[in-house]
């Protein structure tokens, strides 16, 4: 989900990035095709099991986000001394990420499955709700409490939150698979099984269209 606005300098600064990729700044800069960071969020699952539970999931329309604020999903929270749930994910999708003693990144390298790039200044990412916090309220996350929206928002422990591009994290909005995937089609496979398992884990309902979606998503998978 969006978390900032993209200003135009931002924009042509990752323009002549990308442009310049050979170059590669200690601040600020893209470069497209480099290798994943060490760590991916957990708790995804095999093909075989994303299938199971796609199959177990509960099929409806979708309902209205009338009522929906984001707030009503606080986040971020603290989860161990300084550093809140934004923090620990930098830190656990980074690599060779350095943090001050506020716990806010000062140097690192995240790579983006989403689309391919890799950004060397925290403020270039973002965290993704792989189920975008709208769409979990469409699809009966309007019912709980705001703890338990709460626990949702900031899940660590299930493949929910994932840090990559910002721009491309505003373009997914509050899409299901229906109307969006990963521009990355080589990550589709794995985003399917992520979505699957938080819509299961949450026992959340999916429409139609974005169970074809996840199908064919799904039956790119090897394994």
């Amino acid at each position: 989900m969006p978390e900032k606005p993209t200003s135009a300098p931002t924009v042509l600064r990752r323009a002549v990035a990308v442009a310049a990729v050979a170059a590669l700044s200690a601040t600020t800069a893209a470069v497209v095709g480099a290798g994943p960071a060490a760590a991916t969020p957990p708790g995804i699952p095999s093909k075989a099991t994303a299938q199971s539970r796609l199959n177990a999931l509960t099929v409806a329309a979708e309902g209205s986000t009338s009522g929906y604020s984001r707030s009503l999903f606080p986040h971020w929270i603290t989860i161990s001394g300084s550093c809140d749930t934004r923090e620990q994910v930098l830190k656990r999708d980074g690599t060779s990420v350095v943090v001050n003693s506020s716990c806010q990144a000062t140097s690192g390298r995240w790579y983006s499955p989403y689309d391919g790039a890799t950004w060397t200044a925290a403020s270039d990412v973002d965290i993704d709700h792989v189920v975008p916090l709208a769409e979990a309220w469409r699809s009966g996350a309007n019912t709980w409490t705001t703890s338990r929206r709460q626990s949702f928002a900031n899940d660590l422990s299930h493949p929910q939150l994932i840090a990559v591009t910002d721009n491309v994290n505003q373009s997914k909005g509050d899409q299901d698979p229906s109307t969006w995937q990963p521009p990355l089609s080589s990550y589709r496979c794995t985003y399917s099984k992520m979505w699957i398992t938080v819509k299961y884990t949450w026992g959340l309902r999916l429409q139609s269209s974005e169970k074809t979606a996840l199908q064919s998503m799904l039956n790119t998978c090897a394994s």
